[in-house]
């Protein structure tokens, strides 16, 4: 069998497992399921831009999701007139004082020759710049969240289409990237993973603290939606006909709907940034990432800027992590900064692009549905197997409880056993990179 024909089949039995949810479980939760291995895939796709095309071992993607879920809920929440009203003016101050701050370090920098003198001049300006900073941000903070604390207590957002939020979190993540990436870059592979990892845990530490800004752990709920509602639905004569016409209960139809709009939407954004990252893949930039990625000190001697280019890949992808979160918040409907946790689903998404193939595009798309798709499947087929393993047993056995209960357990091993199963079996993953020799 070519790899041709393996890839179609691995699609073909992935449509046919969401077509089994949804004859076995419902079609609602396969299309939940469904959605949520899109926003799985376009995060992959980010990741393997990173690791895939330039060896880049980014494992602080968490925190640049989390950015493009801020972006989402700043962007679409209406402004919270009182609490600026309050705060803002102090905020704003703050604010300008930071900037003052940084241009006196840079005048300093430029104007003053090296030496004690200018360092001490520096931290000077520091210490000075941080009490004017404290001065005006201490009361604008207290003032914000101390506005009709329970419903409110933050700046709200800007009150525009969520969908816009999208490309504004890719744009945020891609701006903190590039300082990230200026910063760290240079560091050996494993020193950074430590350091992606460590940043991506502030990010998360200040969105749960910073209640000004984001409501931290009590979070934002409401956010407005790019699809109808479903409410709205089941009271518009017309889609209640069409219900009847396919002989659906109004209730469950409009649920199916909504997951349905946000697929297409979903789908867009996956064809288009698969479609760039194939095109960018089989461009001449796209064999220059894979040469710096196998022989770096030959394309440096080769007069290649890998650093520069390493920095590019990196904002590049994280900004396609951050549209992910964007896309997530949005379909949640709410921003929650403590449901990140960059431990546990860092390996999750890394899972799904070695699973899937490192360095391929539609292998990171695959290994995102897949992974997703087990993920979530994990507890109720363990649940079953447990079931059927136990069914034997008496009612009242203490080892038959121990067992239906660690049922949710499974989805850790499931996990393992897959991976250790492709790398044993198929090392490059499920749809290896495919090596195009030119003449």
């Amino acid at each position: 069998m070519t790899q041709t024909t393996k890839n179609f089949v691995y699609f073909a039995i992935m449509a046919g497992l969401l077509v089994a949810a949804g004859v076995i479980q419902s079609w609602s939760v396969s299309l939940s399921i469904f959605n949520l291995c899109l926003i799985s895939a376009v995060m992959a796709l980010g990741v393997n831009m990173q690791w895939g095309y330039a060896g880049l071992f980014n494992v602080g993607m968490m925190g640049f999701a989390a950015i493009g879920g801020v972006a989402a809920m700043l962007v679409s929440m209406p402004p919270v007139t009182a609490a600026w009203a309050n705060g803002g003016g102090d905020l704003m101050m703050s604010g300008l004082m930071v900037i003052v701050t940084v241009l006196a370090i840079i005048l300093i920098l430029r104007k003053m020759p090296k030496g004690k003198k200018r360092n001490y001049t520096i931290a000077a300006a520091v210490v000075a710049g941080y009490f004017l900073i404290r001065h005006f941000y201490d009361p604008a903070v207290g003032a914000i969240e101390s506005t009709e604390a329970a419903k409110y207590g933050y700046l709200g957002g800007l009150g525009m289409p969520i969908l816009f939020s999208w490309i504004i979190g890719g744009l945020f993540a891609a701006g903190a990237a590039w300082l990230i990436g200026k910063i760290s870059l240079g560091l050996r592979a494993d020193y950074l993973a430590i350091a992606t990892l460590g940043i991506s845990e502030i990010v998360i530490a200040i969105l749960k603290n910073e209640d000004w800004l984001t409501r931290g752990v009590k979070n934002v709920t409401g956010l407005p939606r790019p699809v109808p509602y479903e409410v709205d639905l089941q009271a518009s004569e017309w889609f209640i006909n069409m219900a009847a016409t396919f002989g659906a209960d109004p209730i469950e139809a409009s649920s199916i709907f909504v997951k349905l709009c946000y697929a297409l939407l979903f789908m867009v954004v996956l064809g288009v940034i698969l479609y760039l990252s194939e095109r960018a893949l089989n461009s001449p930039w796209g064999r220059m990432m894979r040469a710096i990625r196998d022989r770096r000190d030959a394309a440096s001697a080769m007069g290649k800027d890998v650093k520069a280019r390493h920095l590019q890949i990196f904002v590049i992808g994280s900004a396609v992590v951050g549209i992910a979160g964007a896309m997530l918040t949005t379909l949640d409907g709410q921003f929650t900064p403590g449901t990140y946790n960059p431990l546990r689903y860092t390996f999750l998404i890394w899972v799904m692009v070695i699973v899937g193939g490192s360095g391929n595009n539609w292998g990171a798309v695959l290994g995102g549905f897949v992974i997703w798709f087990l993920w979530v499947e994990a507890e109720p087929i363990g649940l079953f197997v447990m079931e059927v393993v136990t069914s034997g047993m008496d009612d009242g056995s203490a080892l038959k409880a121990h067992l239906i209960e660690s049922a949710a357990h499974m989805r850790m091993i499931m996990m393992g056993a897959i991976l250790l199963l492709v790398m044993r079996f198929s090392p490059k993953g499920l749809m290896p990179e495919v090596v195009r020799h030119h003449d």
